[in-house]
């Protein structure tokens, strides 16, 4: 996938779904390596100046939803704390160097605009921050397991995400269901490894998360932000709006009954079930959102694709998923 450089929408800020890989596909993330990752998700966004807003680690990948800030000016004093947060434990390396670089920037000159040039290049950027992410636990990776080479399959995907309403609570949703489609756990309040239990569980930068998510709705159901109403809006979500869970007893949907229902009778499925069905849209949909919001990167698309004609707006097919659109269609011939 080529990369899509940071656009922004005016008057908005960028929301990104990110996923990436095992090389491979193998099974290398366990209890302690999704522990160490999960902590990096949160550390490397605290040092970008990005909002983790949910996530979800597996056994051999992990997805993040990460809005990105409009760009302002940081103090030397906030590089500095940023620069820290990468080393919570420092060496005795680590220690002189930040000691050397606070004074570099107190004593200004060349030195400190260099310092300064170099730190910002890999703040508020999605691509800086998924490459910081990926590099350093895959160090930490290799390190503690007697490993060496490449640890991720080719660069992360990344779908641009209208920053509100039904499309970010969808794709927020769909990563924090994944531990339950892949059956290690009936509800994910149980899995320690995503946004959704880290909220259940009181984290007050989960919450943050789930708040930036449904503050909207928040603020129409209870009067204000509330964190309780965002809670059980998510929840109700997650579980198709408490109509039918997403997995039944332990097992998927059925491929053949599904298409059968999806595609030829038309059939309209809760959002929740339909969303099991569906979920190339979320890694492989480039732009995802109300239709105005895709149709607002035509232009954009085309020029950094070189496209004769326009790209189309395509709705997404599978159930009224309420004006949801991408540039890139589902596939008929994919069930994932």
């Amino acid at each position: 996938m080529k990369r899509m450089r940071r656009t922004k929408v005016r008057g908005t800020v960028a929301v990104y779904h990110c996923m990436t890989r095992v090389v491979n596909g193998e099974m290398l993330l366990r209890g302690r390596a999704k522990e160490i990752l999960r902590k990096m998700l949160w550390q490397v966004a605290d040092f970008s100046g990005v909002e983790v807003l949910t996530y979800c680690v597996m056994s051999n990948h992990f997805h993040v939803l990460v809005r990105v800030p409009e760009a302002k000016a940081v103090s030397d004093a906030e590089l500095m704390r940023r620069y820290r947060v990468l080393y919570p434990k420092p060496t005795q390396y680590q220690t002189a160097t930040a000691a050397v670089m606070k004074q570099q920037l107190q004593d200004g000159g060349a030195e400190a605009v260099a310092i300064r040039t170099q730190l910002l290049a890999r703040m508020g950027d999605i691509s800086e921050y998924m490459k910081a992410v990926k590099q350093r636990f895959s160090v930490w990776y290799n390190r503690n397991h007697g490993r060496y080479g490449t640890l991720w399959a080719n660069r992360f995907k990344s779908v641009l995400v209208e920053g509100k309403g039904n499309s970010l609570q969808t794709v927020a949703a769909y990563i924090d269901l994944n531990p339950v489609r892949a059956g290690l756990v009936k509800d994910p309040k149980d899995y320690r490894f995503c946004g959704y239990a880290e909220a259940v569980a009181g984290l007050s930068r989960a919450r943050a998360g789930l708040l930036a998510i449904w503050g909207d709705h928040a603020k129409r159901r209870a009067g204000g932000i509330d964190v309780q109403a965002a809670l059980q809006a998510h929840r109700l979500l997650i579980f198709g709006k408490g109509s039918s869970p997403w997995i039944h007893k332990g097992k998927v949907i059925n491929r053949k009954a599904a298409l059968r229902v999806l595609e030829q009778e038309s059939g309209r499925l809760p959002r929740g079930v339909a969303l099991r069905c569906r979920v190339r849209y979320f890694t492989d949909g480039a732009i995802l959102g109300s239709t105005e919001f895709v149709r607002g990167f035509f232009v954009d698309w085309q020029m950094r694709r070189g496209l004769r004609r326009r790209p189309k707006v395509n709705v997404m097919a599978g159930c009224d998923w309420g004006d949801l659109a991408v540039i890139h269609p589902l596939r008929r011939d994919v069930f994932s």
